[in-house]
Parts: structure tokens; C-alpha cells; sequence
């Protein structure tokens, strides 16, 4: 990802190395921006906020100091949320609350075993498979999809004046200017303390003001007073460990099994694309395998101590990578300080004023979106902006695992169509009279319609050479294609040879010995290869 011209706004790229001071400060505001999406996410759930923020602790500290990727933020995420939501609702209808708890616990210590199996085996490395295309699809539609996310936090249904509302209204939004503001014009006057951070400061300070005036600043308490009436305070006690209310039997495996599947899924795409958002961001380089375990262990532990579960979380890394955050002590900070607000602070974060929150992520957005991506439009491939789009718009409208498998696919298909449009051959006979055909190109399910139309069976010598010294064999299909012509040259009496194999297209043809008769000769000369001809 190109992040020289990343955006108008901002140089995201951090060129300093990190130091204690920036991960301590970024890890605070990262902890503030936790806050709201982790409730917001349990809410989604179905579950009480405090399940949500348990998750964001657990998640964040574990995988900070066993992850594969320092700086980068893991927590409550709504991938993950939107995935266990139908189990939890399923099942609180069929034995209450405590059941689906139970169900969704035992879900989520599935798939964090699934998680850390797909670290052991190290299978990160096949983050490879993703194109820089999907990537940018999935940058830019996830910057929409956190933007869409904070309209949440606007919601205003428990007051009833028409005045009241749009002077709450207008309040909210003048304290997101001024929150993006400060964003924006600190860094250029001091880079001593996080902009953000200041930022979420001195708006909080601003909306005590306007309280003591009698004019109401929405809150977080508001926030969650509207997801549930019922709830007073953000307060907890430390999680405790418990093993998940669930009959061991094969019928509750067979329930938990599809939602841990795709929970995992979903949760190792996201947080392996933003660790190599992450990476290219920083210029340094993670561990995808040692980030699958981080990510698994820190389900496991979430599971047996009541969190919901989660994944990466782009939005928060980006915060912790403009705030300086850089490596390990950013994230643990984070945590620690969230499990803080939650013991000894709730208070403090009932207090926060939305607008502020709301702010700092609008500004995550500005930095998240690949704007650099509307100016390559016209240079890349058609096929490549397509694949931009329709990443971006799927990740919207659906979720991102289908996003990333629909662009990974549609790209893989358009490269073999055009690899497979054509395979180039210079044809020449040597002074034996046998035909060389020296091919370039794939042999491949794409290419074997070409390849066949190559070959003029009728008027060839006795004797005929496809020299591979600039080609492949790459599946089945190819075998059969050659395989195919074979058996045309044979039915006249002629025979084909092969040259210049490479060792692993020798392997494929001697596996498929049953199937493909052909002779493999090692070189054009006559008496070499006079017993091979005959």
C-alpha cells in the first residue's frame, strides 16, 4: 500500500522509533476510544455492556504481549459481535440468558482452539493470497463502515421537545469539529502529548462548562441508558474464571461449531489485514502465525472468563499509531487502563462526552480511507478497480470475510482469464525432422484451449517436441490437454515427447504415468536421445 500520498489530511507513516512515553500516552486515549464500540458491540450481542468491555481487556492485553504484532490493538470487534448474536438470541429462547451465555462462552473458546490450530500449523502466511486491490477495497470500506458505526451514538430518542433535540444536536456536532480540530492543528504545534488525547481533554472540559450553563452534552452513561434502561453505572469487579454452563454432548458441539467456524474465520481476515495495514504503515514487519496464536489465546482466556470474544480492531490501531504507539506497552497500557475505568474509574468514562469519541474515530476514518485510491483508479487494470469497489461495497453491506473471499476469487479468476487467453510457441525442425514446439506460458485449466490449437497433428514429422524450458504444467486440466494430443499424434502412427521439465512438472506427470503417455527426453541431440525416439 502506497502510504507516501496516503491521504490529503495526514502522513500515518510514524518514522521515529517508538519510546515508553508515546506507547504509555497512545495506550490511554486507545483505552477511551475502547470504551464505546466494546458496549456498543455487546449491545449488538445481546448481552450486558460489561461482557463487551471484559473482552476488550482480555483481548487487548493478551495479544499485546503474545501477538505477532506490536502496536497493534485488539478488542471487542462487531464482526465478531453480529456473528455469536444469532446463537446467543437462539438459545436465550430456548433456556433464558444463562444458557445463551453459556453456549456463547464455550462458541468463543472454540474458536479461539480453532485459532491458535491455524497458528501452529502456520497457515498466516497465506495472507499472501490477498491482492493489493482487496486490500484497498477493504481499507476503504471499513473506514466507511466505522464512519456509518458512530451515527449510533446519536441517538436522541428520549427527548421528546423538537427545540431540546436540535440544540442537543448542534451541541454534539460543534464538539466534533472542535474534537477533530484539536486532532488535526496540535500535532503541528506540539507532538509532547497525543493529540487525540488532548483532544477527548479538553472537550470533556468544554461540555462541563455547557453543563454548568444547563445546556445537556450526551454522554457515554447516555449512551448506554438508551441501549438499556435498566443499567446504572459501567461498574465491575474483576472477571472471575467459570467453565461455561453447557451439556457436554455432541448436539451442543454440533450447535457451537458453525459460529465458531466463522467466528474464527472472520476474526483471523481481520486481524491478519490489519496487521499488514499495520506493517506497511510502521515499515516494520509482524508475525502472522504468532499473531493467529495471540488472537486464539486470548478467545480461550475470554471464554472461561465471561468476554464475548473478538479480533483486531482497525480503528484503534490506527489511533495508537498516530498517537506514537508503537510497540508492545501500547496495548497493555490500553488494557490496563480500560480494566481501570471499569474497578476504580466508570465514573470518568460515564462522563466522557460522545461528541468527543465520536471525533477521534471520524478522524480514524479521514486516515483510514485509501483516498490515494481515486487518483490510481485511471492507471490500474480495470479488473484491479473493480475489485476496489466491490470489496468496499461488500464490506458494507455484508461483513468482511465475505468481502475478502469474493475479492480474492474474482481476482484469481480474471488473472487466469487473461494468463489463459493465450500461450505463445516459436515453432522449428531440426536436422532429424522432428518438430519443436517451445512453449511460454502456463499449462493450466485456463490455458488448454489455446494449448491444443497450437498443434498441427495432420502435417507434423513422425516425431514431435514440446520443449518446456519456458513453461509450466500446473493441473489436472494440463495433463489431460497433453495427454490429448498425444493420443491425436499416436492415432497417425506419431509420438510426442517432452523436454526440458522442470522437476516439479516431472513429479505431477510421473504421478499421472497412468493417465498421460508420453516420453520425457533430456535433450535435441539425435544420438543422445536416438534410444528415446525409437
Amino acid at each position: 500500500m502506497n502510504t507516501t500520498n496516503r491521504n490529503f489530511f495526514f502522513k500515518l507513516r510514524i518514522q521515529k522509533p517508538g519510546n515508553m512515553k508515546n506507547d504509555i500516552l497512545s495506550g490511554l486515549t486507545v483505552a477511551l476510544a475502547l470504551v464505546p464500540e466494546a458496549i456498543a458491540f455487546a449491545f449488538i450481542m445481546g448481552v450486558d455492556p460489561t461482557i463487551g468491555l471484559y473482552a476488550a481487556f482480555m483481548m487487548g492485553l493478551i495479544t499485546s504481549i503474545i501477538g505477532g504484532r506490536p502496536g497493534m490493538i485488539s478488542g471487542a470487534t462487531g464482526a465478531v459481535a453480529v456473528i455469536f448474536a444469532p446463537l446467543v438470541v437462539q438459545q436465550s429462547r430456548i433456556g433464558g440468558m444463562e444458557s445463551a451465555l453459556g453456549y456463547l462462552f464455550a462458541a468463543v473458546i472454540l474458536m479461539g482452539t480453532i485459532q491458535v490450530l491455524f497458528g501452529v500449523f502456520k497457515l498466516g502466511k497465506f495472507i499472501r493470497l490477498v491482492p493489493h486491490s482487496v486490500m484497498l477495497g477493504f481499507v476503504n470500506g471499513l473506514a466507511i463502515v466505522i464512519f456509518k458505526s458512530q451515527f449510533e451514538m446519536f441517538s436522541l430518542s428520549h427527548i421528546t421537545d423538537r427545540g431540546e433535540y436540535y440544540l442537543i444536536l448542534t451541541v454534539m456536532a460543534a464538539l466534533i469539529l472542535v474534537t477533530m480540530a484539536i486532532s488535526f492543528f496540535l500535532p503541528r504545534l506540539t507532538k509532547a502529548v497525543p493529540a487525540t488525547l488532548a483532544a477527548i481533554v479538553i472537550v470533556s472540559g468544554i461540555s462541563l462548562l455547557l453543563n454548568n450553563m444547563g445546556i445537556e452534552v450526551l454522554t457515554v452513561m447516555d449512551f448506554v441508558r438508551e441501549m438499556d434502561p435498566s443499567k446504572t453505572t459501567l461498574a465491575a469487579s474483576l472477571p472471575s474464571f467459570s467453565l461455561p454452563r453447557i451439556p457436554f454432548s455432541l448436539a451442543a458441539l454440533k450447535t457451537i461449531l458453525p459460529f465458531a467456524i466463522l467466528a474464527a474465520s472472520v476474526g483471523l481476515i481481520e486481524s491478519l489485514m490489519t496487521l499488514t495495514l499495520v506493517d506497511e504503515l510502521t515499515e516494520t514487519r509482524g508475525h502472522g502465525n504468532r499473531e493467529c496464536i495471540g488472537q486464539g489465546i486470548g478467545n480461550i482466556v475470554n471464554g472461561f472468563f465471561g468476554g464475548m470474544g473478538g479480533c483486531a480492531m482497525i480503528g484503534q490501531s490506527v489511533i495508537n499509531i498516530r498517537a506514537g504507539g508503537r510497540g508492545r506497552t501500547s496495548g497493555i497500557t490500553a488494557a490496563i487502563t480500560l480494566l481501570g475505568f471499569i474497578l476504580f474509574g466508570s465514573v470518568l468514562i460515564e462522563n466522557i462526552p460522545l461528541a468527543a469519541l465520536v471525533g477521534v474515530m471520524f478522524m480514524v476514518v479521514i486516515g483510514t480511507f485509501e483516498w490515494s485510491s481515486f487518483r490510481v483508479m485511471k492507471q490500474i487494470p480495470k479488473s484491479d478497480a473493480i475489485v476496489i469497489l466491490l470489496v468496499s461495497v461488500i464490506t458494507v453491506v455484508a461483513d468482511l470475510a465475505v468481502a475478502v473471499a469474493v475479492g480474492i476469487i474474482f481476482s484469481a479468476l480474471v488473472f487466469a482469464w487473461k494468463k489463459g487467453k493465450k500461450i505463445e510457441v516459436t515453432e522449428s525442425v531440426d536436422e532429424h525432422n522432428t518438430h519443436i514446439y517451445k512453449l511460454d506460458g502456463a499449462l493450466f485449466f485456463g490455458s488448454v484451449t489455446s494449448f491444443k490449437q497450437i498443434f498441427n497433428v495432420n502435417d507434423d514429422p513422425v516425431h514431435v517436441v514440446i520443449d518446456f524450458t519456458n513453461a509450466r504444467v500446473h493441473d489436472h486440466s494440463g495433463l489431460e490437454a497433453i495427454n490429448f494430443i498425444a493420443e491425436k499424434y499416436a492415432q497417425q502412427g506419431k509420438k510426442l515427447h517432452l523436454l526440458n521439465l522442470s522437476s516439479e512438472c516431472r513429479s505431477l506427470l510421473k504421478k499421472a504415468e497412468s493417465i498421460v503417455e508420453v516420453t520425457i527426453i533430456e535433450g535435441l541431440d539425435w544420438h543422445l536421445a536416438e534410444n528415446s525416439l525409437a
